[in-house]
């Protein structure tokens, strides 16, 4: 682990990646620290900064890289060199040599690969940071790309989880990081990740958001060649468009670009809520265009490692939650924030919505390219701060989503309305769920099992009566217990009055005369007090 460490701090030094950081804005005691940093005594070099971090995040490998995809995405958060160069990271991470490809796809396959294929290009046609693909053909004649994971990428991933880990754990010891959960979202960031080195997962994903998607005109997903695939291998069908990135030449071939962006909305919103299985990895290098028919474009889908979905619950508050938004009811905003447990129940849901207005109303019915998510959400995490909101691991992936989803409606049509195109499409969804459409939906997917459990039903009803017979016999017994103990303390406690009084009595007749002289005693009363206190003594 420390040579890891290590391994980190030599890239950054090397790479000068200090040079990136705005020491204008930063406190003058950072300031001071960083002009006397040891990292100045490396040479800055002559490549510009953004070849530089492009490079260091390549060496430092898979995660690093799936950092730089993201942001790759954010045009409005980097400047535009730095974007432009990290956008190589989406399809262009140097490839690892083809003789390890051969090799490997031999070993998972069991076979040569002339047994497998009638040829195969050693040259790869993409490299990612976790895999690269090869263009080969079939015996058959179609031709398909081989998908092969990356040699040796399993221990360096270990090995960065555990860094993430360990400084998740520090940052769990600051108060108000608390309640980002950092542990809870490593966790799930791993296994997302790691699912992504199991290729049978991504088949099996690839062939659901297939089926999800079979015959529609938004959106393409190319067939598995199960009989090929293994678990570091996939055998798919090769697809022909026009990188979604590429948005020159789908400009060149008439393509209607705002038809376009508005249809990848709809993609969204449908594999979120009607599907509940969405796409969670939709950076460019991910998504090609069919230019076939210019006014209705189709996008294609590749590389399913990372999907996600919601529970029914996350789901229905999702959908309220931004149609609240839609309709700017900050208040049913706070009190869903509220009632789904994802801030304290003993939060004032007027406070919380007045400090969600002054974040959202400045955003709202203004055309995407005046709208910036990374802001909104820095915005509402300040503003969670203050009310102790922790951040939803489940809903992190599609946070995810909607900014790759974002960063791609920008390059595509800036003036995209992104809340005029989502709210019909919720709006119907909403009525569909809560309708009589969405109960006998409800109806039929709980069929077999009120189909099982119908027969038993006069069994169980009869159960439930003896059930209820005997309880209801067991609390009059009860009742009958706690009566006689009832009764039983009553008659102590009267035992323990005339105990008392006969004591009191007794002892007031020995205080007025000693007994060595009752014998010649003549004042009756004291006599009659000693004689009472004597019988109600013995009666006790």
């Amino acid at each position: 682990m420390s040579l890891r460490l290590l391994r980190i701090a030599w890239v950054i030094a090397r790479y000068r990646l200090d040079t990136l950081i705005p020491v204008a804005r930063l406190p003058w005691w950072l300031r001071l620290l960083v002009s006397i940093s040891p990292l100045k005594l490396f040479p800055l070099g002559e490549r510009p900064r953004s070849e530089r971090l492009r490079l260091a995040l390549e060496e430092l490998g898979p995660i690093f890289v799936k950092f730089g995809q993201m942001l790759s995405t954010r045009r409005d958060l980097l400047p535009a060199d730095i974007a432009d160069e990290l956008k190589r990271l989406q399809d262009q991470v140097p490839p690892f040599p083809g003789d390890a490809a051969v090799d490997r796809v031999e070993k998972e396959m069991g076979m040569s690969l002339s047994t497998a294929f009638a040829s195969f290009n050693r040259t790869p046609l993409a490299s990612a940071s976790i895999a690269q693909v090869h263009v080969a053909k079939l015996h058959s004649g179609e031709e398909v790309v081989v998908k092969i994971i990356r040699p040796g990428i399993d221990r360096v991933m270990g090995q960065d989880m555990g860094l993430m880990y360990q400084l998740a754990r520090l940052v769990n010891f600051i108060p108000e990081a608390r309640r980002l959960r950092p542990v809870e979202v490593i966790r799930d960031y791993e296994a997302t990740l790691f699912d992504e080195l199991d290729l049978y997962k991504e088949a099996a994903s690839t062939s659901q958001l297939k089926r999800n998607f079979k015959d529609s005109p938004l959106l393409y997903v190319p067939a598995i060649h199960w009989t090929y695939t293994r678990r570091h291998v996939m055998v798919q069908e090769r697809i022909r468009g026009v990188p979604v990135a590429d948005t020159e030449t789908l400009r060149a071939r008439g393509t209607n670009l705002k038809k376009l962006a508005e249809r990848g909305v709809e993609i969204f919103f449908t594999q979120v809520f009607r599907d509940n299985f969405f796409h969670a990895d939709m950076h460019p290098g991910n998504i090609f265009v069919n230019c076939d028919d210019p006014e209705n474009p189709q996008y294609i889908a590749i590389d399913c490692g990372i999907v996600g979905s919601l529970t029914r619950e996350d789901q229905d508050y999702l959908a309220r939650n931004l149609l609240a938004f839609f309709h700017q009811d900050y208040y049913e905003v706070a009190a869903l924030h509220i009632e789904s447990g994802w801030v304290s129940e003993d939060t004032r849901a007027n406070e919380f919505a007045a400090a969600i207005r002054t974040v959202c109303e400045p955003i709202l019915e203004k055309p995407l390219k005046d709208i910036s998510f990374g802001q909104v959400l820095l915005g509402l995490f300040q503003t969670a701060r203050r009310f102790n909101m922790e951040v939803q691991p489940q809903l992190v992936l599609l946070q995810k989503t909607l900014l790759n989803i974002e960063g791609l409606g920008r390059q595509l049509y800036p003036d995209l309305d992104l809340w005029s195109t989502a709210r019909p499409f919720l709006e119907s969804w909403m009525k569909e769920r809560a309708g009589p459409r969405g109960l006998w939906d409800s109806l039929k997917r709980q069929a077999p099992e009120l189909a099982h459990q119908l027969p038993e039903l006069p069994v169980l009803a009869h159960q439930t009566l003896s059930r209820m017979e005997k309880e209801h016999r067991q609390r009059h017994q009860q009742s009958d217990a706690i009566n006689t103990i009832r009764h039983t303390l009553t008659q102590q406690n009267k035992r323990h009055h005339r105990l008392k009084l006969g004591l009191i009595l007794l002892a007031i007749a020995l205080t007025w005369q000693p007994l060595s002289q009752w014998a010649s005693v003549q004042d009756w009363p004291v006599l009659t007090a000693a004689a009472i206190g004597l019988l109600l003594l013995v009666w006790h």
